[in-house]
């Protein structure tokens, strides 16, 4: 599993707000049993976790309060807690580091923390204080497409999702596990396709018919006859 991220060297002007020639570089990280923390306990810390699980990621919380559901889900195992407000070394060891304290003099001492420690830094609300900004994401199966404003705006970046969530239907999860099966087929019998054929293939009008109707089987077999894989 991995989730979306957008990690950067932060620039930032006198006023410590982040330059406009900024620039971000997009990527997506395995987070699988990879270490990461959330500072804080709030609701807003409650969204980091959540996601930071579903990536698979091993999560730890530190924070003196947690919100019902944080506790839940240190009771429950799935989640480290230490029980108190932030101490300089907290980070070492980590990968990626989320604060949601909402208190800028303390995620300023993270995020020094985090640059002197080696350990990408988020802070919620707080651009000039962020190695890397989290998009708002559209997920279907295995196919994830993010949209960033590179912190700037947030609400944007959510209206964005809201009008390509529209674009993209839930088809485009039955869309991408065909196309993985046939790679892995093609592959597995040694035979080498270009990219022009496939991006042919996959704008096919009567395969993607076949897909929006969820008719698996057909779909298949017409993606196989348009790439010339049609057994003989």
């Amino acid at each position: 599993m991995v989730i979306s991220s957008w990690c950067t060297s932060v620039k930032c002007d006198e006023e410590g707000t982040r330059r406009k020639d900024m620039k971000a570089y997009p990527v997506f990280f395995d987070l699988t049993q990879r270490p990461c923390v959330v500072i804080g306990g709030g609701p807003v810390a409650e969204r980091k976790v959540t996601g930071l699980l579903e990536a698979g990621a091993a999560v730890t919380v530190i924070s003196p309060n947690l919100t019902v559901r944080l506790r839940q889900q240190v009771s429950e195992g799935v989640v480290s807690y230490i029980a108190r407000p932030y101490q300089s070394g907290d980070l070492t060891g980590f990968f990626l580091a989320f604060t949601t304290t909402g208190n800028p003099p303390v995620d300023a001492i993270i995020f020094a923390d985090g640059r002197a420690a080696g350990v990408l830094v988020n802070s919620a609300d707080d651009p000039a204080r962020c190695d890397f900004f989290l998009p708002a994401v559209i997920r279907r199966g295995e196919l994830a497409i993010a949209v960033s404003t590179g912190g700037t705006s947030p609400a944007l970046a959510r209206v964005m999702r809201e009008e390509l969530h529209s674009m993209v239907g839930e088809d485009y999860t039955l869309l991408v596990e065909i196309a993985a099966a046939m790679r892995r087929e093609v592959r597995s019998g040694g035979r080498v396709l270009t990219g022009e054929q496939w991006t042919t293939a996959l704008k096919e009008p009567n395969f993607r018919q076949y897909v929006r109707d969820g008719q698996r089987e057909k779909a298949i077999a017409r993606l196989r006859t348009v790439l010339g894989l049609e057994e003989t």
